[in-house]
């Protein structure tokens, strides 16, 4: 591990190599695109970080099945919508 450090890799590039992770550099033409996929990235990290594992092998190592994942979606959607009304009521609120 020591090696990989004098390199200058940051800590996620560190775990990522140990564990053959490779990492690829895309060129984007629309910078809303670019937004979008790096806010997946660092949700992704946030989530690493909090349950120590991925999407991926939360579903191949059994930690939740469809039905766990049909209402995580809900309770998204939920949120979601919860969301959109408060925005609503903001904007209404600043029209006023």
């Amino acid at each position: 591990m020591e090696h990989l450090k004098k390199t200058n890799m940051s800590d996620r590039e560190i775990m990522d190599a140990k564990q053959g992770i490779e990492r690829k550099t895309f060129g984007f033409r629309d910078p809303v695109v670019k937004n979008v996929v790096d806010k997946f990235v660092s949700r992704s990290d946030v989530g690493y970080a909090k349950y120590g594992r991925t999407l991926d092998t939360e579903r191949t190592g059994g930690h939740k099945d469809l039905l766990g994942y049909l209402n995580d979606i809900q309770e998204e959607l939920m949120d979601a919508v919860l969301y959109i009304q408060a925005a609503r009521e903001e904007l209404y609120e600043e029209k006023n």
